[in-house]
């Protein structure tokens, strides 16, 4: 009889261990879902970052009018996610976010995903004001600046994020697509 409580004890115990993975109640410090800015998806849905899946998130920032870099961006993001099996797609998200929230609208957001093949509940595209979208890529070390009416100069950063929200890691400049897919592999089975 102690035996079998027992190992409904340990079952139990082990069973609660495993939620407390999926519970955000408890995030650390640094954790991007700290941060309370209101975000909208390019559903028209508004939300907060903990409102996020609870998954690996790969993050990039980037503007839909943009000719140089994000297009090379996006191309890299396509590429992550083309490298994932099927069990690892069910466990990350990927989100773009925009630095050009006047002209980046959950209409274009959405077109822009369509026109680009980036349909589906994994891709998440989010815009929010200026001062969020700034605090936002302060927390990436992610600089930006408007140079005219219509364009940016802004870093090329990849991030890595933990189901908690914690940044696991970051490619910049020339991203090497396939030490991205590491990290997500990494940070998805821990």
């Amino acid at each position: 009889m102690k035996y079998i409580l027992s190992s409904i004890l340990f079952l139990f115990l082990l069973n609660s261990c495993k939620e407390v993975k999926k519970d955000r109640s408890a995030l650390p410090r640094n954790s991007i879902f700290n941060l309370s800015s209101v975000w909208t998806n390019q559903d028209g849905k508004d939300l907060q970052l903990k409102d996020l899946p609870n998954k690996t998130l790969v993050v990039v920032m980037i503007y839909t009018t943009c000719k140089s870099a994000c297009p090379i961006l996006v191309g890299k993001m396509k590429a992550i996610e083309g490298k994932f099996t099927r069990k690892i797609k069910e466990d990350i998200a990927l989100v773009l976010v925009s630095i050009d929230p006047k002209t980046d609208t959950p209409e274009k957001l959405k077109a822009f995903a369509k026109s680009n093949g980036m349909v589906g509940e994994q891709w998440i595209f989010l815009r929010s004001t200026e001062e969020a979208t700034q605090e936002f890529a302060n927390v990436l070390a992610m600089k930006y600046k408007k140079i005219s009416p219509i364009d940016f100069s802004h870093s090329n950063i990849i991030s890595v994020f933990s189901a908690d929200g914690k940044l696991m890691s970051q490619e910049e400049g020339n991203i090497d697509v396939n030490k991205v897919v590491e990290n997500v592999e990494k940070v998805t089975n821990q």
